[in-house]
């Protein structure tokens, strides 16, 4: 069944040098040759060779002929399947500026062609098999890439190193359950076709695999998220001044006045090429009113989410000023990674630390003055040491170890990894038939990441988040 052809403006709105209109599809040189004049007929240039062309604008005049030039660009052709999409495919280049990038996709869009969905291009890129679903999201990894660590993880993973391990651990994965199963099907032979010790070390081996891949994802998908670092604590003890020592600018409205901050503010810093995503919120205790009962809720949700928990105190004030944490809040202080910021240094100290290790002996204290900046940057490292991280990477790994991945992809690692513990599990209790289940179950959670299992819900949740010149 021939396909829509479609367009796009691929390049982001506003002011620029050059915007690029995108056509893709069997027709994209018919279609873009209706409002375009060229020295040659376009489909007779040589692939991949840019000529100059005037942008035609719709007919004027009685006889509806006469059709102004609207710009001077340039066009270059692609042919299936050597193209981004595998599909035949036409760039217009015209000047940068919203108006004349607009008028040119409505130009081409009245000459045959539909307005693309979000990540069609890439989507069809992904169908034709030009590339894989891990590297379809690579492409946007490195689209939404915050540092340059991030965009090197996003290259990697564009480039295919994430799909080839994957790919290696599903062919062993697939032969030895295709050994369980044989040795299943022929029960009447008296040796089993895979040996008891030779399915352990199977089962031991492509964990470990599997457990290198989920650490480079998860390393990859710190650099792609950021890290998420939720800043509380009682009111009036700096949390939105520490906010704005962090990122360097007046981001957060600072006063004496004790509940200030009643909604959370979020904004993202990089060090040493780390993404670190700060969230200021509301001071936590008994709210006053309603409002502050609302960012109360909302502190303590940012609390519960966040991947690493400042909690900030007024160094220059006693501990027992400074409210007194619940014990649903100290459980959950205990149970995630946390720092205890002593605040306000500069000032004459009157907080006792030692009540802090007495009561959280396995927490980390660092001490900071948001107004003059000392301590600052140790808090810094600080989060990057908890996150796993020392000088931009995993430590004890090489610059070339993380692969940007998204929360779907890491989820498939995930569950491909447990279900081969569980195999491990029932290899212990001698089932043989339910390692062969669990070996599949981890197969098809690769096969998922892959795009080898996929479906029209996956698919649009996939490409959904991609712009839709992309």
């Amino acid at each position: 069944m021939k396909q829509d052809t479609i367009a796009a403006i691929s390049t982001a709105w506003g002011e620029s040098g050059i915007a690029i209109v995108r056509v893709s599809g069997e027709d994209a040189c018919e279609i873009a040759a209706k409002i375009l004049k060229t020295p040659e007929p376009l489909d007779k240039v040589e692939a991949r060779r840019m000529q100059l062309a005037n942008l035609l604008g719709k007919p004027t005049g009685d006889d509806k002929t006469t059709r102004d030039i609207i710009d001077n660009v340039l066009v270059v052709r692609f042919s299936s399947p050597r193209s981004y999409t595998g599909e035949n495919i036409v760039e217009i280049h015209t000047h940068g500026g919203s108006l004349v990038s607009q008028l040119c996709l409505e130009l081409l869009i009245r000459a045959g062609a539909r307005i693309a969905e979000p990540g069609e291009f890439t989507k069809r890129a992904f169908l034709n098999g030009r590339i894989d679903l891990s590297q379809a999201e690579g492409v946007l990894g490195i689209i939404r890439s915050r540092s340059e660590e991030a965009l090197k993880a996003a290259t990697r993973t564009l480039r295919g190193e994430l799909s080839k391990f994957a790919e290696d651990i599903h062919e062993e994965i697939l032969n030895l359950q295709a050994r369980i199963e044989v040795g299943l099907d022929f029960p009447e032979e008296d040796t089993p076709y895979v040996a008891e010790d030779e399915l352990s070390n199977g089962i031991e081996t492509l964990k470990m695999e599997l457990e290198d891949l989920l650490d480079r994802c998860k390393s990859g998908f710190l650099l792609r998220e950021g890290i998420r670092v939720a800043i509380v604590g009682c009111p009036n003890v700096g949390k939105s001044s520490l906010l704005n020592a962090l990122v360097k600018q007046a981001r957060a409205i600072v006063t004496s006045m004790p509940g200030t901050t009643r909604d959370v503010i979020e904004e993202s810093i990089t060090w040493h090429g780390v993404p670190i995503r700060l969230i200021d919120t509301a001071g936590i205790r008994i709210p006053l009113n309603e409002a502050e009962a609302f960012g109360v809720k909302k502190a303590r949700e940012e609390f519960t989410r966040a991947d690493i928990c400042l909690w900030v105190f007024d160094g220059s004030r006693p501990i027992e000023d400074q409210g007194e944490l619940s014990e649903d809040m100290e459980e959950k202080l205990r149970n995630s990674a946390h720092i205890f910021v002593v605040n306000k240094i500069d000032l004459p100290q009157k907080l006792n630390e030692d009540y802090l290790f007495d009561k959280f002996p396995e927490s980390h204290i660092i001490l900071i003055s948001a107004k003059s900046g000392a301590g600052v940057d140790s808090l810094k490292e600080k989060i990057l040491d908890i996150a796993g991280y020392r000088g931009g990477n995993p430590i004890g790994s090489s610059p070339s170890y993380g692969l940007n991945v998204t929360a779907r992809q890491l989820n498939e690692v995930r569950n491909a990894l447990e279900s081969l513990q569980a195999a491990a599990d029932a290899k212990s209790i001698g089932g043989v038939d339910l390692v062969a289940s669990c070996l599949a179950e981890s197969r098809i959670a690769l096969e998922r990441l892959l795009g080898i299992l996929s479906d029209d819900i996956l698919l649009y949740k996939v490409f959904s988040d991609f712009c839709v010149g992309k």
